[in-house]
């Protein structure tokens, strides 16, 4: 991924995305380029990516001691030239996004059911303690899937919100997606404010 150094994310905060947007996309390129949409959760210490996908898809069996590229995509939004405090301009596209790239090892046994578990209790704590999710019922149907592990080799974020104009600038882009009755505004507007970026608020302060 292009990351101009003013627009890079740190480690604690490409890991922060991954925790906030854990829907990711699992590419490998074995035999051919194959992609697959599902959740993945990030290891406490950040080194270790897990996820499941179902053994119907043909992906997984070409996984196992390979390397992949899992894709997390934040909050992104249109951003018309017409917010901006002079021209000419051109649109763009303001967005956050996360690329991990590691080596893959399949998971049996007591360490599968142990990494769903832990899946299942990170969307839904309690779920498990319930009527729907019987221990016999998610034995039987953890068969269906196939559970890996991703050992981290690399994490690269970036932050492209528009922090490298002037504050203007950044200021007009603010009001718009303010104005703008997109969801997707409203998201990249919050990320903004989350990460302290694109807002031109410090260069405001110190005029």
């Amino acid at each position: 991924m292009y990351i101009p150094p003013k627009l890079q994310l740190d480690q604690a905060q490409a890991c922060e995305l991954i925790k906030r947007e854990p829907f990711a996309l699992l590419i490998s390129a074995e035999g051919g380029i194959e992609a697959s949409h599902l959740p993945l959760i990030l290891s406490d210490c950040g080194t270790r990516l897990y996820g499941h996908m179902a053994r119907a898809n043909p992906q997984w069996q070409e996984l196992d001691g390979k390397s992949v590229l899992a894709v997390f995509s934040g909050p992104h939004a249109y951003i018309s030239p017409s917010w901006y405090a002079k021209g000419p301009a051109v649109p763009t596209w303001n967005y956050t996004a996360v690329q991990v790239t590691g080596r893959v090892t399949l998971l049996e046994g007591e360490q599968a059911m142990d990494t769903l578990m832990q899946t299942v209790n990170r969307f839904e704590p309690g779920l498990l303690s319930g009527a729907l999710m019987p221990t016999d019922y998610v034995a039987r149907l953890s068969a269906a899937i196939v559970v890996f592990e991703i050992q981290i080799e690399k994490i690269e974020g970036k932050a492209k919100l528009g922090q490298q104009r002037k504050p203007d600038d950044q200021q007009g882009v603010t009001a718009g997606l303010e104005a703008s009755t997109h969801r997707e505004a409203s998201a990249l507007l919050a990320e903004m404010y989350r990460l302290n970026l694109g807002l031109g608020q410090d260069e405001k302060a110190s005029e």
